[in-house]
């Protein structure tokens, strides 16, 4: 079978499984979705989803956050874990959105992973999410369940990301991201897949 019937099959398997396709992450302006994401690093998106409504409620501008005492946010969110450097970049992240982009966090890839702390998961995150564009968010589960499934042989996440546009259609990249999210923690797990009770595994590599 080859790699892009087999994606068709896994999408709509989890499409049906899974009908509402959105962030775990909670933000409601594009900006806040960008701190969001830098704080889920090393971090679950429950504990990210305690965090932020402290501070959303204390910086409510980009203003405030380029005016910011890095320690008051670094109190904040400590529980998030690496909040020296989290916070630092939140800051700097502020300042990069308001001097050179106008205050609108940016719709491309260059000009977000301009900005400090971005990477390509959380600018593929805010392209996919904010402008509805076509995204591959390779984090650790995509990467994982895709490898599982057979749909790319990598564990570098750019790799995984350029893999899967290639085979994925494009106005279902963003959801089956989203989609393979949860289906990773709830049935395809790190520590082990359950295939018995898994919806893909009529087309899965790895049980056939």
């Amino acid at each position: 079978m080859r790699k892009k019937e087999r994606a068709e099959l896994l999408i709509q398997a989890l499409k049906e499984k899974y009908p509402k396709a959105i962030c775990s992450l909670t933000a409601q302006t594009p900006f806040e979705l960008l701190v969001a994401t830098r704080l889920s690093a090393q971090c679950t998106d429950a504990r990210v989803n305690l965090v932020t409504p402290a501070l959303f409620d204390n910086y409510r501008s980009l203003d405030d956050y380029c005016n910011a005492d890095v320690r008051d946010i670094e109190a904040i969110i400590k529980s998030c874990g690496f909040y020296h450097a989290k916070a630092r970049d939140i800051i700097e992240m502020a300042k990069g959105v308001k001097e050179r982009f106008n205050g609108i966090v940016p719709d491309n890839i260059e000009d977000l992973t301009s900005l400090q702390g971005v990477g390509r998961k959380t600018a593929n995150l805010i392209i996919g999410d904010v402008y509805g564009k076509p995204a591959v968010v390779a984090d650790t589960h995509l990467i994982r369940i895709s490898n599982r499934m057979g749909l790319c042989d990598s564990k570098d996440p750019k790799k995984v990301e350029e893999e899967l546009k290639k085979i994925l259609p494009p106005d279902e990249s963003n959801d089956f991201c989203h989609r393979c999210v949860l289906h990773g923690r709830e049935t395809c797990t790190a520590r082990k897949a359950d295939c018995e009770n898994c919806v893909c595994n009529e087309w899965c590599k790895k049980i056939i």
